[in-house]
């Protein structure tokens, strides 16, 4: 049976009761802290029992630096925004990454060095960073996907299903729409939806993906996985598959509303690592959906 330790907020008499923490807790980092995405990771990491928050991470030069990693929520964590990586990693277990792709290979050079294991949902990798991810399963356990959303995760494994019966007759087109913020186009789960769709296929999305049109196209190439990239506003992140046929169109689609559900999945990862010192993994194996 776990045993519990108890959190008493002694800066702050004002807040009553305490927070109820198992000793056993899952020690995690997080990176980008001071960002959107960071601040959803960090409350709820604060708000799961079965987690403790021991690392703040940012790049230098975050105004933010040195303020308390829960002051956005009003509340004292004890755990300061920093850009000592090597302090963060010494203190953590886990660290979950969604910034830049520079900043988590910086991160996973850390993290083998500490032998701290990764959840990483950073977008807008090359091949051969790719690559590097992989290679550092060799040594410590590694969750990497471009959507940490159970319900996207979900929707892999229904396009997968759906590509293998509209292969002849359809074509096939992702369109997706994300925040004015974000830097990479197409979203890295746009580009995991493409690849699951033409593996189910048999195809290579190098070879049949189409990216961009203008001018005088000629007709569609009915062997083309199309991607239209949509940037505006506040949007958390919508995409649609669509199978276009003669006579009728199936439309799958997948809408965030919130962060949150990415910060849950990465959670979730967080506790399949728990039984994995070591290897390479995306949500497909957290969700047991392989």
């Amino acid at each position: 049976m776990r045993g519990f330790l108890l959190h008493f907020n002694l800066q702050n008499p004002s807040r009553a009761g305490c927070a109820v923490r198992h000793e056993t807790a899952m020690k995690i980092a997080i990176a980008g802290a001071s960002g959107r995405m960071g601040r959803m990771l960090i409350e709820t990491v604060l708000s799961d029992p079965d987690a403790q928050l021991t690392g703040a991470l940012d790049r230098p030069g975050v105004p933010q630096l040195g303020q308390d990693a829960g002051a956005f929520l009003g509340k004292t964590t004890g755990v300061l925004l920093t850009d000592d990586i090597e302090r963060v990693f010494a203190d953590a277990d886990y660290l979950i990454d969604f910034t830049r792709p520079e900043g988590t290979l910086a991160h996973l050079d850390a993290a083998l060095r500490h032998n701290v294991r990764m959840i990483i949902g950073t977008t807008g990798f090359s091949d051969e960073q790719k690559a590097q991810l992989k290679k550092a399963g060799e040594k410590i356990g590694v969750v990497f996907a471009p959507n940490m959303s159970v319900g996207v995760n979900v929707t892999m494994k229904l396009l997968e299903f759906a590509a293998k019966h509209f292969s002849q007759g359809y074509d096939i087109e992702i369109i997706e729409a994300h925040h004015r913020h974000k830097v990479d186009a197409p979203s890295g789960t746009a580009l995991g939806m493409g690849e699951v769709i033409a593996k189910a296929l048999g195809r290579d999305l190098k070879d049949c993906a189409v990216y961009a049109r203008e001018g005088v196209t000629g007709e569609r190439d009915p062997s083309t996985i199309g991607f239209s990239a949509i940037r505006g506003g506040d949007i958390v992140g919508d995409h649609t598959v669509l199978f276009a046929g003669i006579g009728e169109r199936i439309e799958i689609t997948h809408k965030s509303a919130s962060r949150l559900s990415y910060a849950q999945g990465a959670l979730r990862a967080v506790r399949f690592l728990e039984g994995h010192e070591r290897g390479f993994f995306d949500m497909q194996d957290v969700l047991g959906l392989r």
